[in-house]
């Protein structure tokens, strides 16, 4: 079997690189304001708890991007922000009887922890917003003098009829989002649709003066103004998973295009399909809700990643315990390959897996590509196992070696493994095949398997 494939200089795929445009409703060519430098911005977590997999999906996606985009151009300027002030977090915080700075300040170590576990590269800038009040309370007041928002019963709102292109990221027609709104709308707004800007605070709640009084900035607002702070008011990619297409999105959108006019915001959009778990909708109360933590502790981490990348990210995906448990022996299967024919060297990522990647992120197909130098790598075919590796390291695989895959992240200490299969050597030498079969069950139990051979008895985990 040959693997004979055309390989390429990545930096010439730039002009190839197609990604699904929200906004457009279509995939389109991708083309940066600046080839020199291209500049993202995904939505990260609101930190009150740990992340929860409908998350994960999001800055999985954000990394395949990210790694592709470095492949292809000089640099990328990469944001993504923490929101560490919001309702739920002055909520959890009164729940839990602790201070909120302690409680962001765990729960955002909690998630740089599971998203390094996962190898998904950090961003460039990781703006919170706390940080930023000043340039959300300037963005505010560009707004109200504009004619956009307006004050209100201690509250600042944004003024949706006041743009004639609210809806369009979307595709809700105004009309019909309001007449669509809830009757019990706040009295002080001027329209249902209208939204929050800046608030008031309680005396036991977090706030900043402002000329609108002690108060805090609504949601939408601080995306809006770390983007602008960090990537212009104009920039080329915004992601996010797609529950954030609207309100988050659109209302981030309508207030940025109003406080800078000639600024288009975000050239292209780009949105992750929804997760379910066990073919439902993630959730608590149906017991099917599940954080990377609580995943990783059952898992190695490369197998979750693995899972994800097997579905397009637009696509809506179904976690499964029994889909992990494929996704964990296909590694294994990658590892195999790898461990039967050693890489020698650096290798240029297989054509045909880049043009998988530009052709809008097509995680599925580039690993056809994966499994098909698995398979020439297992016939002992070098240049297959190097390509394997290139391939792999792109999409954030292969990050350890196939001993500490097949042999890392056990409970008992390998030392102590060895000293079981040299006991289990002895039993078998004294004939005593009864402890000998002992040792091994023993062992297969806690997940270690034992594989004899003409060079003595290794192991790894099963």
């Amino acid at each position: 079997m040959s693997t004979q494939q055309s390989t390429t200089d990545l930096s010439s795929a730039q002009h190839g690189l197609r990604l699904h445009n929200s906004h457009q409703r279509t995939t389109v060519p991708f083309t940066p304001d600046d080839a020199a430098n291209v500049r993202i911005y995904f939505c990260g977590p609101t930190v009150y708890d740990r992340v929860h997999l409908g998350n994960l999906r999001s800055m999985l996606s954000a990394d395949i991007l990210v790694r592709l985009l470095r492949a292809l151009y000089p640099r990328v300027t990469y944001v993504r922000n923490i929101t560490d002030i919001d309702d739920k977090i002055i909520q959890r915080a009164q729940e839990n009887g602790e201070d909120i700075a302690n409680l962001t300040g765990r729960t955002t170590q909690d998630f740089h922890d599971d998203l390094a576990a996962l190898n998904i590269l950090p961003p460039t800038i990781e703006p919170k917003a706390t940080q930023h009040i000043p340039a959300m309370l300037e963005m505010i007041g560009r707004l109200i003098a504009q004619g956009h928002a307006y004050e209100a019963d201690g509250h600042v709102l944004f003024d949706v009829t006041s743009f004639p292109g609210y809806g369009a990221l979307s595709g809700r027609s105004l009309e019909d989002m309001l007449a669509g709104a809830r009757v019990e709308v706040a009295g002080y707004k001027r329209n249902p649709g209208d939204f929050v800007l800046w608030k008031p605070s309680n005396e036991d709640e977090p706030g900043w003066d402002s000329p609108y009084g002690r108060g805090r900035p609504g949601w939408h607002i601080e995306c809006s103004a770390m983007a602008e702070r960090y990537l212009g008011e104009s920039f080329d990619i915004h992601g996010g998973g797609n529950d954030l297409l609207f309100p988050h999105h659109e209302n981030e959108r309508a207030q940025s295009l109003c406080c800078y006019p000639h600024s288009h915001f975000a050239r292209h959009w780009v949105h992750t399909g929804m997760l379910l778990s066990g073919g439902e909708k993630m959730s608590k109360s149906l017991g099917n809700f599940h954080t990377i933590h609580e995943v990783l502790e059952r898992t190695p981490a490369e197998a979750l990643r693995l899972l994800f990348l097997g579905s397009h990210y637009r696509s809506t995906l179904d976690f499964t315990w029994e889909k992990l448990d494929e996704a964990r022996r296909i590694m294994d299967r990658f590892y195999r390959a790898l461990e039967k024919t050693p890489p020698t060297g650096a290798e240029t990522v297989p054509a045909d897996m880049l043009d998988a990647l530009c052709d809008d992120l097509n995680t599925p197909l580039a690993l056809s590509v994966l499994h098909r130098h698995a398979d020439a790598a297992l016939e002992g075919q070098q240049e297959a196992a190097n390509l394997l590796l290139a391939g792999g390291q792109l999409l954030g695989l292969f990050s350890m070696s196939p001993a500490d895959w097949f042999q890392g992240g056990t409970e008992l200490d390998p030392a102590a493994i060895e000293a079981l299969i040299e006991k289990r050597l002895a039993a078998r030498k004294a004939r005593d095949f009864a402890l000998a079969d002992q040792i091994r069950n023993d062992l297969a139990e806690k997940g270690i398997l034992l594989e004899d051979g003409p060079a003595g008895t290794t192991w790894r985990k099963g």
